[in-house]
């Protein structure tokens, strides 16, 4: 019963983060998703360099927001 728990947890989590950006302008899209990739890609570095993962997770949501916001400032036009 535990493992259906986390399942159905898991699936309304799912698409609770598909439907949020439903409304969200091109801005904010790119800075979602720079923030997604940031995120993984922080965690991930310092899963494998040993450094603290929260803190990299931290960090490299905040480039990726950073860079996803200007990357539509300087391409979106």
């Amino acid at each position: 019963m535990n493992k259906m728990y986390i399942a159905r947890s898991l699936a309304l989590l799912a698409l609770c983060a598909l439907t949020a950006c439903a409304d969200m302008n091109r801005t904010q899209q790119r800075v979602v998703s720079g923030a997604a990739i940031g995120t993984a890609v922080g965690a991930a570095g310092t899963v494998m360099t040993g450094g603290c993962v929260a803190c990299g997770a931290a960090i490299g949501g905040a480039v990726g927001a950073g860079t996803g916001y200007v990357i539509e400032k300087t391409q979106g036009k």
